[in-house]
């Protein structure tokens, strides 16, 4: 999938109006999009384009609150998300809200009930908000349908949604190139693909 996509939307006020710092915001979303995600400091200056001290900063507030943990591998340092912290489901909600996530969960239900399952893969299962959310869809769907709801969800969540339709057969063949393992299950009707056995489910 192509990535040749420029983000251009307002900010969306829910965490804006919270947290000033936008540094914080990215981490946050870095984070608790996935929480399966893990990174290191260099990693996300060179991700969010900004100096290492900046990132440092927050990440030490947020690692002193208790919200990430870090563990300490020779001379760096990983962080991922604290899922012990009592605050971190509603944490993750928050955050899944302000992307639209569970926008897009519900209009699954509401308007494609054929389908089996429905990741998020991308930029998104990697928790960066970058405007375009790539959706994988299994099982049968209705092009007309699709449309319809792809449309009215990126008017609600104020982003692109680029779509991809397979069969169960085709998401085993293609599970490694679309990187499934590490995927964000968002929908499904209770049937578990083999091949996305280990994937963050939506609310974990």
């Amino acid at each position: 999938m192509s990535k040749n996509f420029t983000r251009n939307r307002e900010s969306d006020p829910l965490l804006d109006s919270l947290i000033t710092s936008k540094t914080r915001i990215k981490l946050l979303l870095k984070f608790f999009l996935n929480p399966g995600t893990r990174a290191y400091l260099r990693g996300l200056a060179t991700e969010f384009g900004e100096s290492t001290n900046a990132i440092r900063v927050e990440l030490n507030r947020l690692t002193e609150a208790k919200i990430l943990k870090s563990v300490h591998s020779g001379r760096t340092v990983q962080y991922r998300a604290n899922k012990e912290h009592s605050f971190f489901k509603e944490m993750q909600s928050v955050v899944k809200k302000y992307v639209g996530l569970d926008k897009l969960a519900e209009e699954l239900a509401a308007k494609l009930g054929d389908i089996q399952a429905a990741y998020v893969i991308g930029d998104y299962a990697r928790g960066t908000d970058s405007g375009l959310i790539d959706l994988v869809l299994v099982g049968r769907v209705d092009d007309d349908k699709l449309k319809e709801m792809t449309a009215k969800t990126e008017k609600l969540i104020n982003r692109k949604i680029r779509t991809l339709v397979l069969d169960p057969i085709d998401l085993e063949k293609l599970t490694s190139r679309l990187d499934i393992e590490h995927a964000l299950f968002i929908w499904g009707n209770g049937k578990e693909i083999s091949a996305a056995k280990h994937v963050t489910r939506y609310g974990e």
